[in-house]
């Protein structure tokens, strides 16, 4: 297989829950833990599994598509990189995740959840046909950080009801929201040489203001949840907190990253996200 010289030979070993697209599920989970625990909802295990693969088939999906899209030597990261050499192994990996996803939601679960589940189906495929086939060079579009924090939440929602406090989920699924948001825009920023040579758009290249406002989001966002935690109370305050201490460390994050390398900076960027371990196991 042909393989671009720009790339090491070998990724290291902390790039490949990136490369194999999980870590974007794992932050999911987590999440979809600490407000099911927040907000009394009955979560059983089957809703982690589906939230889970189905999270790692959008991306799968995404990544297969655009691996398939692209001029090898134009690709700039292992994780395209994997899914363009890799492209058959991953598809036969996806049908059949696929397929298990589908047994297991149909087998395990309600109407009313199957109904909510497949309404987020749509979004995702009209995402990923307007991401990497009508609109992916247009500047007028959507911003993608956007879309996929959007997207994101509502995985991390479907299962989350009934709950005991309509409060508690808001202010859990709007913290999620944020740093999800922050999260993506602070990566589309450090990978601006890479989405230039894919062809894509993203926020921190539809202008250089945008890029300067992006790197103040981190902090913008830790200051909203001290006052939404101010406002609210203590009641919904232990996902606020979460979010705030995630926000706090991709602003350091963002500071480092010329030090660290983009690609480090990625993979640390996603385990900020993964504040809510703490409380899950001081709960537990």
């Amino acid at each position: 297989p042909l393989v671009n010289s720009s790339l090491p030979v070998r990724p290291h070993w902390w790039q490949w829950p990136t490369i194999l697209s999980l870590d974007a599920p794992v932050v999911c989970l987590v999440w979809q833990a600490l407000l099911a625990r927040t907000t009394g909802a009955s979560l059983r295990w089957p809703h982690a599994v589906v939230l889970a693969a189905s999270v790692w088939l959008a991306y799968a999906a995404d990544r297969l598509l655009e691996g398939w899209r692209l001029d090898w030597r134009f690709v700039r990261t292992q994780r395209h990189h994997f899914y363009q050499r890799q492209r058959f192994v991953v598809a036969a990996a996806w049908l059949l995740i696929l397929a298990a996803n589908v047994t297991m939601a149909v087998t395990t679960m309600d109407a009313r959840e199957l109904v909510r589940g497949l309404l987020l189906v749509a979004p995702v495929l009209v995402y990923l046909l307007s991401h990497q086939f009508l609109h992916r060079a247009s500047r007028w579009r959507a911003p993608k950080e956007l879309i996929v924090a959007g997207l994101l939440t509502s995985g991390v929602a479907v299962f989350l009801w009934p709950v005991s406090s309509i409060l508690n989920l808001a202010a859990g699924l709007g913290t999620f929201a944020v740093v999800s948001f922050v999260n993506c825009a602070l990566i589309s920023s450090w990978e601006r040489e890479v989405d230039r040579s894919h062809g894509q758009t993203s926020l921190a290249l539809d202008s250089d203001q945008a890029a300067r406002l992006i790197r103040w989001l981190p902090w913008l966002a830790a200051l909203a949840g001290g006052a939404s935690i101010a406002v609210l109370g203590s009641a919904p305050g232990v996902p606020i907190a979460c979010g705030i201490l995630s926000a706090i460390l991709m602003g350091l994050l963002d500071r480092a990253e010329r030090r660290l390398g983009w690609a480090a900076a990625r993979v640390l960027a996603d385990v900020a996200l993964l504040t809510p371990i703490a409380p899950l196991l001081w709960i537990a």
